[in-house]
């Protein structure tokens, strides 16, 4: 393994069990592979713009004929597009915020998304450019959503990452975290346990 590719998206830098989970998981990676190099992407500490005419723009003309502003976006998206081409882990840290994933993170998956980078058109229907990558999601939420109907979380990072080719994704869920005592230990236990297995 060369690169393990680390997205952080909760807004809270204190206290987001995110965070915490998705450092543990990555710890427990770089004990298994010492010699890989960890990229970290933090979305709140630094916020991509959402997608806008003025990236939309770049990415459909020559380099030459791009203003200043249309390849300043096109890089910012280029520089996103390499670091997951080259990482062969991603690690994806995802609080659930009104039953789905932050605008942080939609704001990456709309950089990533890349026709003719990270996915192409062909005439039997879109074909992913990115396989042969392992994908972990850890996200956390208050309630117990998983195989709900309310649950938009995981469905469209399965989707989005499907999409561009990436199949092995594994999601590591804390819930029921504003449950209650009993309820968060027992989210928190059975995180801890995928945690363990994911290191055996």
């Amino acid at each position: 393994m060369q690169q393990i590719l680390v997205i952080q998206s909760s807004a809270r830098q204190n206290g987001s069990l995110s965070r915490e989970y998705t450092a543990n998981l990555v710890a427990k990676l770089q004990a298994q592979y010492p010699a890989a190099k960890v990229v970290t992407r933090d979305l709140a500490a630094q916020a991509l713009p959402h997608l806008d005419e003025t990236l939309l723009n770049g990415w459909m003309k020559p380099v030459d004929q791009q203003t200043d502003a249309e390849r300043a976006a096109s890089d910012r998206s280029n520089v996103l597009v390499d670091e997951l081409l080259a990482s062969d882990v991603v690690v994806i840290g995802s609080p659930m915020y009104n039953f789905g994933i932050t605008s942080t993170l939609k704001a990456w998956f709309d950089h990533v998304l890349r026709a003719g980078r990270t996915f192409k058109y062909t005439e039997t229907g879109p074909v992913g450019l990115t396989p042969d990558r392992k994908v972990f999601v850890v996200t956390s939420r208050g309630g117990r959503h998983q195989g709900m109907p309310q649950d938009h979380q995981q469905p469209y990072i399965t989707t989005a990452l499907g999409f561009i080719g990436i199949k092995d994704v594994t999601f590591l869920h804390v819930e029921g975290q504003s449950m209650g005592d009993v309820e968060a230990g027992k989210g928190r236990a059975e995180v801890e346990a995928a945690l363990a297995a994911v290191a055996a």
